[in-house]
């Protein structure tokens, strides 16, 4: 039998539960921290797996083990690992306060519509889309993704955010819980003793009633009519085209999109619903003010860049995992080659003029992207006197698709063709 001890955020571990432990497993704090056994063998984990071939040599011979973790090691924590290498039968867990629930309690917030996001040994970039959509996040932090990397991130685009930095939780005069602004978080030296960073927006850090935990419900549907969206002179990717557009575009939480000639915002608006982090680019000063407008009429988090593409995008410092162009006109060419060098899966292009469906093609393919596409014409449903109805065609749009080849890599940040 392994027992699983977790430590360190809450009241110490009963010290019974080692008793008769033949070999003891943990941080080198953790067992620090307990009086051991006097003929228990010691492993001070460092690399996972050796330490797991020892517990195994153990286990192997009918000795009893005893690991000790962190907070609650079931979440984000040992627990995974060992069931994986011997079972969850053969564990006997014994959960202690996660440093979540730890830090919520410290700042008098509730946590069930918290979003939990690990980027200990794991890329941050997900972390910082997680933090930039949701109003509540927390990140479990590790080397290299610590308060001050995720300070520098946020600060580009989340001004609004702020940072609750746990440290050395549940360890008596070490304990720091402080609050700071990304910027004054990038600019510090954390150290190692961080427990979890919490991201908030505070307008809305209280949250709401929820059922179900975790990320926010999901839409009940997508591509609402374009009544759902303030527009100028039917300027707006119609509930058809955007459907198609949304299946291409796979937003999802944890990804960053681009929504380039944004117009409405409508599509940005949409993979905001959908949990994708989204920066909205549009270079009329009125369309900008819509996008804003419609983002907090659907109460989601849109960045949006006032500027002309395809120059405007040499200012975004996070490559997407997908783009939807939805503009251009003559510049159309540069702007979708631009999208294409940088989106790490995807790009999405909808075109009314005939005329530029081969340039826009060549600048996917051009950029090592897989495309297809499709000419959509519909006909909605449309009263007539005499209560009568008839089909009323809409404007045909090309929709085209570029989708980088699984393993492929986008170039880097490049600005190669982008107007300054």
């Amino acid at each position: 039998m392994i027992t699983v001890v977790g430590t360190g955020t809450g009241a110490p571990p009963d010290e019974s539960l080692l008793a008769g432990a033949e070999l003891v497993v943990g941080g080198r704090r953790h067992l620090d921290a307990v009086r051991l056994p006097g003929t228990a063998e010691r492993v001070v984990l460092g690399p996972l797996a050796p330490a797991l071939d020892v517990i195994a040599a153990y286990v192997g011979e009918e000795r009893r083990v005893v690991v000790l973790a962190s907070g609650d090691p079931g979440f984000f924590g040992i627990v995974r690992a060992l069931a994986e290498r011997f079972g969850p039968d053969l564990l006997d867990v014994r959960p202690g306060v996660s440093s979540v629930a730890a830090a919520f309690a410290r700042i008098g917030l509730p946590w069930d519509d918290a979003v939990v996001v690990s980027a200990h040994g794991r890329d941050l970039r997900t972390a910082v889309n997680v933090c930039r959509a949701r109003p509540k996040t927390a990140v479990l932090t590790g080397p290299g993704a610590g308060p001050a990397e995720l300070g520098a991130a946020l600060a580009r685009t989340s001004g609004d955010r702020v940072l609750v930095v746990a440290s050395a939780l549940g360890e008596p005069g070490r304990e720091r819980v402080e609050t700071v602004t990304p910027v004054e978080a990038a600019a510090r030296d954390w150290g190692p003793a961080v427990s979890v960073v919490l991201c908030l927006d505070r307008a809305r850090a209280l949250g709401v009633v929820r059922t179900v935990a975790g990320a926010a419900d999901a839409p009940a549907g997508w591509a609402p009519a374009e009544d759902a969206f303030a527009h100028r002179d039917s300027m707006i990717t119609k509930f058809e085209v955007r459907a198609l557009a949304l299946a291409r575009l796979g937003p999802r939480l944890g990804d960053l999109v681009w929504d380039v000639g944004a117009g409405s915002g409508s599509v940005a608006v949409e993979c905001a619903r959908l949990g994708a982090a989204v920066v909205a680019v549009e270079k009329t000063a009125d369309g900008a003010g819509r996008v804003r407008a419609n983002a907090v009429a659907h109460g989601v988090d849109v960045t949006v860049v006032h500027g002309a593409a395809p120059g405007a995008l040499a200012g975004l410092a996070d490559d997407p995992d997908a783009v939807f162009v939805g503009g251009g006109g003559r510049e159309l060419p540069a702007i979708v080659k631009a999208c294409a060098r940088r989106a790490r899966r995807t790009v999405v292009v909808a075109l009314a003029a005939l005329d530029r469906v081969p340039d826009a093609r060549r600048a996917l393919t051009a950029a090592g992207l897989d495309c297809d596409g499709v000419l959509l014409q519909s006909s909605r449903l449309a009263p007539l006197p005499g209560d009568v109805t008839r089909l009323a065609a809409t404007n045909p749009v090309f929709l085209l698709w570029g989708t980088r080849p699984e393993g492929a890599a986008p170039a880097t940040a490049c600005t190669e063709g982008v107007a300054q």
